[in-house]
């Protein structure tokens, strides 16, 4: 009879020792999600296939207006017509972002900027480096806030999150959200009823994978439901700068001051620039 030292040996006779090395060297656990993450996968909004929306969800897309995306006019190439509507003239856009107003959730979290996940007692934080912003997970057997509960908290540019571990998924509901933040650089609209549930899977020691559904029926007739968005961990020496770590120790700080943005950029810059005016 084989004995185990035997199989062992046969393995490694047959290349699989090398399999077994290399699989002990990524081992990983898939519910610490802790490190700096950046989104390398999936579509700039929840995803490309949005469902049919209700005529105020329609007149709320209409009435934004962005700068990113392809052109208005443009043939839609089977896209969706609100991926095909950008101005033409920067100025002309109502990006609330462009007046340094919050991006709000979930259009932050789609952003491929780097973002910081740190697990802390009943809590799984988000620290995103674009605004210096901070996301609170509710981890701690709570519910995400409903009726009065809801209504007395108020709306949030970021919502209220809460959820918990299903098997090695981690389920969150973020509700509350205000709706003057887009749901995306696009100019997707979002109602103060929207409910959005995120399921973050750890499939690896460098990977995490998201999958995110919108509930909103006062603006789409169905849930809109996402591709599968990766995030890549960032390496260390990648945010590390002159001895020191973490997304808020760069040169340039990500933060989007009026002084600089409204009062100088705007328009020093890009508003004559839309005018055809130099100044």
């Amino acid at each position: 009879m084989r004995t185990r030292s035997t199989v062992v040996t046969l393995a490694f006779v047959l290349g699989v020792g090398s399999a077994l090395t290399a699989s002990a060297q990524v081992q990983f656990n898939p519910r610490d999600l802790s490190g700096i993450w950046q989104i390398t996968k999936g579509h700039r909004s929840i995803s490309a296939n949005v469902p049919e929306m209700t005529p105020e969800g329609e007149a709320r897309l209409d009435a934004n207006k962005p700068t990113r995306g392809r052109f208005l006019g443009e043939p839609l190439n089977g896209q969706h017509r609100g991926f095909v509507r950008a101005v033409r003239v920067p100025s002309m856009g109502n990006d609330p972002v462009h007046q340094c107003n919050p991006n709000g959730f979930p259009r932050l979290l789609l952003d491929p900027e780097p973002v910081e996940f740190v697990h802390t007692q009943g809590r799984l934080l988000q620290l995103f480096q674009w605004e210096r912003a901070l996301r609170e997970l509710w981890m701690d057997g709570r519910k995400a806030p409903a009726g009065d509960n809801l209504a007395n908290l108020g709306p949030a540019w970021y919502g209220h999150t809460a959820g918990q571990w299903e098997g090695n998924t981690l389920v969150m509901n973020t509700v509350g959200l205000d709706d003057r933040a887009w749901i995306d650089i696009f100019g997707f609209p979002k109602s103060t009823e929207a409910r959005i549930e995120e399921r973050y899977t750890r499939i690896g020691p460098d990977t995490i994978e998201l999958r995110m559904t919108l509930y909103d029926q006062k603006f789409y007739k169905t849930p809109w439901v996402s591709d599968v968005k990766t995030f890549t961990r960032v390496k260390r020496e990648d945010t590390t700068f002159f001895g020191w770590y973490g997304l808020f120790s760069g040169i340039v700080e990500g933060i989007c001051a009026p002084m600089n943005e409204v009062d100088s950029y705007n328009k020093l810059l890009r508003d004559p620039a839309g005018k055809g005016v130099a100044q």
